[in-house]
Order: structure tokens, then sequence, then C-alpha cells
């Protein structure tokens, strides 16, 4: 499973230009489901971004979470995480879990996310051509792969 966290001011998607979901303060992610995750990446991964911690402090050090500053999150599934180039200049995909397995996983990981942070992660259109907005914050930017 590959997540990449960006802390943002805002975030939002688009699908046919109209607005699907948008958030405030917090994390946008884009979550990529590898062939081999099973629902113990699932479980895990959801944890580590419910408690990472980097929203400032008073001291201004990345030391709360989404939760500590009752943020939001903004959940977009991008299989092109997985795109592989070594070989060749156009992106192999085999590495990304099969659709249908996909978006269960993705929707299990969501409503995971919105447990533990004790309120809704919106989400993206899965399989959408989607049109994503965001102001970073920082900026910051975590890759987070298990």
């Amino acid at each position: 499973m590959k997540v990449v966290v960006q802390r943002v001011a805002k975030a939002g998607v688009s699908v046919e230009g109209k607005n699907i979901s948008s958030i405030g303060k917090g994390y946008l992610l884009l979550v990529g489901i590898g062939s081999n995750d099973t629902e113990t990446e699932i479980e895990y991964v959801a944890g580590k971004i419910a408690k990472l911690r980097i929203f400032p402090d008073d001291n201004d050090k990345m030391n709360k979470s989404v939760i500590d500053i009752s943020g939001d999150i903004l959940a977009v599934s991008q299989f092109t995480l997985y795109g592989d180039i070594s070989d060749g200049n156009r992106p192999s995909f085999t590495k990304a879990m099969e659709p249908v397995k996909a978006q269960a996983y993705f929707d299990q990981f969501v409503s995971r996310l919105s447990a533990l942070i004790g309120k809704e992660v919106k989400k993206g259109v899965f399989g959408a051509h989607m049109e994503v907005e965001l102001t970073n914050d920082g900026p910051v930017t975590i890759i987070y792969e298990r």
C-alpha cells in the first residue's frame, strides 16, 4: 500500500466539473492499493495516518495529529502510484490491485480511518477521472509505503 499524505489548508475533488468532495485544513491522501496488500495493511496504515503528527504545536514543532487539530481528510484512490517505468517509458500497472478488490479495500481504508479520527473521511469517486485541487500547507508531503 502506498499513500501520499499532503498537509493542506484546503482540498477538493471534482468529476465532470461537479464538486464531489471538499475539505478545509487537514490531509489530502492519494491512496494506492497494491496487488499483494491485505486487510492487515489497510488497518495498519489507517492507524499510522490517524496518529501521524505533522501539524505544528505552540512551539511550531510538528507534534499534532489531524485528530488533535480536529482536521479533515480527503482520500483519493490512485492506482497510478504503482506505475512502474523501469522498462521503457510507458508505465506498467501490474503491481496495482485489480479494480474490484481495490475498491473494496479503499472503502475499508476510508471506513477505518473515519472510525479512528471520529469523523467522516471524504473521498473522490473510485475509478473516475478526477480533478483534484489543493492548497499545500507548508508544503508538507509524506510518502508512506508498507
